[in-house]
């Protein structure tokens, strides 16, 4: 009993990771800002629907401090957020060539 409710929750989060994955669609963006001590970037973006914000300038936390030190002002990216914690915070980033 124990291990199918094990196998029935684990794949019940599986989809939800699936699900939100799909939702969170990539979105272009510029980078404007790096601020590694706080672990921020700040993007000049597009539409982000999945968060209900349209295009405009703002600051993200990011997932992976790593990042930060990859980039570079003015990099053209592509990159997908949620609200993680409370915060919005980037959760993937590519830079675009």
């Amino acid at each position: 009993m124990k291990r199918n409710f094990a196998r029935t929750l684990g794949g019940l989060f599986l989809g939800m990771g699936v699900a939100l994955a799909a939702w969170a669609q990539p979105v272009d963006g510029e980078v404007i800002r790096i601020d590694q001590e706080a672990g921020k970037i700040t993007l000049k973006h597009g539409e982000i629907k999945n968060l209900d914000i349209p295009a405009m300038q703002m600051s993200f936390r990011v997932s992976d401090a790593k990042w930060l030190k990859t980039l570079q002002v003015h990099d053209k990216v592509r990159f997908s957020a949620d609200k993680i914690g409370g915060q919005f915070t980037v959760t993937a980033i590519e830079v675009r060539k």
